[in-house]
């Protein structure tokens, strides 16, 4: 089997849009699978209009998310509509859907409301906040949930205010974390043949993302700070230093790489300094120790002490651009940069997804709005044109 068939007998069902439902189904897509992407008839994805850089049907951001995805639009909201998905339901193994945590139950798509059409349909539901309690109705993004949980509060300089990560990870991590559920979901429903549902939340991924940092807190009541230069809270030296020209990131998470970093910046006799011969010794006396690094590199520029650094095995890396990041001779060489033509949008570039292992025929562009809606009815459920056309007149298409 190759890469692009790895999950190529698994159908899901998306109600989504923007950003973390979509990357969720996005890697599963990419992996493979059948990913029809359900559409509100009135409103659509918002992603589709999201600025800068948009068509009439599409965005750039859109593009990001959505690749490779089938599309159709439904009115669940009427009986025609509901009709049309339910016979989706039948011939698929998923509904994943990133609605508000109220949301999923009044529309009709957990697995008590669908198991008796399909006893084996995992339904997986993304929410901000969860599905049950007082949240369950709030809205939600991944700012406020980089607030609420902590993430804030420990990003950004000690005298300057909390600072959100400059990308959404907690989307992405929720993405994640809800493909993997409706991968283990389908595999225990084939082993089964029974499904369930999958309540997970924004809330919960951020949470679960704070790691050591809330065992620390919970355990001993310890109270995490931020650092100066992004360092670590608790090795050293492990942050961001000022070199000639630049900035660069060195990590001596072992003792061996603050050795060798220490040889490197002709500091040796500082290795058994009982200042800082210990990870404890070099954390109580940080800011001397910084002080003498920082000095040192500072005598030479970013690219020269990288030559040197990561000669002698010291973890350590530069601080780029987007563009820069993008057009790195490694970004290449690990073929991260995928190109595909769109009929709005001429050509694209981005990334690929971490699972993506497609060949570039193979890539598929985003749908266009409603793209896929007679293939999916004519060819996959067998409609025949009278009973598509009765759906349309009651609604199910909305304007289509």
């Amino acid at each position: 089997m190759t890469h692009a068939g790895l999950l190529a007998d698994i159908r899901i069902l998306a109600i989504e849009q923007y950003g973390a439902g979509p990357f969720a189904s996005l890697q599963l897509s990419d992996l493979g699978a059948d990913v029809i992407k359900i559409e509100d008839t009135n409103t659509g994805d918002v992603g589709r209009s999201v600025e800068p850089f948009r068509s009439d049907n599409s965005s750039l951001f859109f593009e990001t998310f959505n690749r490779g995805k089938r599309s159709i639009s439904l009115d669940l909201s009427c009986p025609a509509g509901r009709e049309v998905f339910e016979d989706l339901v039948r011939c698929s193994d998923a509904v994943l859907n990133n609605l508000r945590g109220d949301v999923p139950a009044r529309l009709g798509v957990t697995y008590d409301q669908l198991s008796h059409i399909n006893e084996r349909i995992v339904c997986v539901s993304l929410s901000g906040w969860g599905s049950h309690g007082e949240l369950a109705k709030e809205p939600s993004y991944d700012y406020i949930l980089q607030a609420a949980t902590g993430w804030m509060s420990l990003t950004g300089e000690p005298d300057g205010p909390p600072t959100r990560s400059g990308l959404s990870l907690v989307d992405f991590a929720s993405g994640y974390a809800a493909a993997l559920s409706l991968l283990a979901g389908v595999h225990a429903a084939r082993r089964t043949g029974r499904g369930r549902d999958f309540d997970l939340s924004l809330y919960d991924t951020a949470m679960s993302l704070l790691t050591y940092a809330a065992t620390w807190t919970a355990t001993e009541g310890y109270e995490v700070e931020r650092t100066p230069r992004s360092a670590h809270p608790t090795i050293v030296p492990f942050q961001l230093f000022r070199t000639a020209d630049d900035w660069i990131v060195i990590g001596c998470a072992k003792d061996k790489f603050w050795k060798r970093l220490m040889i490197e910046l002709e500091l040796s006799g500082y290795i058994n300094d009982p200042r800082f011969a210990t990870f404890a010794a070099r954390r109580e006396n940080a800011t001397e120790l910084v002080a003498l690094i920082e000095e040192r590199l500072r005598r030479a520029s970013t690219h020269a002490w990288l030559g040197l650094l990561r000669s002698a095995g010291v973890p350590a890396g530069p601080v780029r651009t987007v563009r820069e990041a993008l057009q790195d001779s490694w970004t290449a060489a690990r073929d991260l940069i995928i190109e595909y033509e769109h009929p709005e949008l001429g050509t694209v570039r981005t990334v690929r997804s971490a699972v993506d292992r497609l060949e570039a025929g193979q890539r598929k562009r985003a749908p266009l709005p409603n793209e896929h809606l007679e293939e999916l009815l004519m060819d996959n459920l067998g409609y025949s044109p009278q009973r598509r056309a009765d759906l349309a007149a009651r609604g199910a298409f909305g304007n289509a």
